[in-house]
């Protein structure tokens, strides 16, 4: 079964998002800003991220940059799940290693449709 770790200062979010992937079949991870999700893949690197932009402590886009020069860090597809909508910032986000941009707020539905988009279901 495959691992997402979900980012994002929100408990909400965390918690809707891991309803819909827990129906999916993914085990979840948690964690509210960057920096503890980046302790987290340097502990054990997720398959799937999904990734908030806006955080205290370390943003989305930091942690991005970041992970992408870990070690594996090339390897887990990182979907930005953001109310950003601003074109720069979606572009910059996919120049950064970002793999899919979901819009907030999100349903089942799109989550499936955006993780298909990335190859991660079929």
């Amino acid at each position: 079964m495959k691992t997402c770790l979900i980012v994002d200062n929100s408990k909400m979010i965390r918690r809707v998002a891991g309803r819909i992937l827990s129906d999916m079949r993914f085990n979840t991870e948690e964690a509210e800003n960057g920096l503890e999700a980046l302790n987290m893949c340097r502990a054990s690197m997720p398959d799937v991220i999904l990734l908030d932009w806006n955080m205290p402590v370390m943003d989305g886009l930091t942690f991005l940059k970041t992970l992408r020069q870990e070690p594996s860090g090339d390897r887990p597809v990182v979907l930005f799940c953001t109310s950003e909508r601003d074109i720069l910032k979606i572009t910059e986000a996919l120049n950064a290693g970002a793999n899919e941009y979901i819009m907030k707020p999100f349903d089942s539905d799109i989550i499936n449709s955006k993780f298909y988009q990335a190859g991660l279901t079929g």
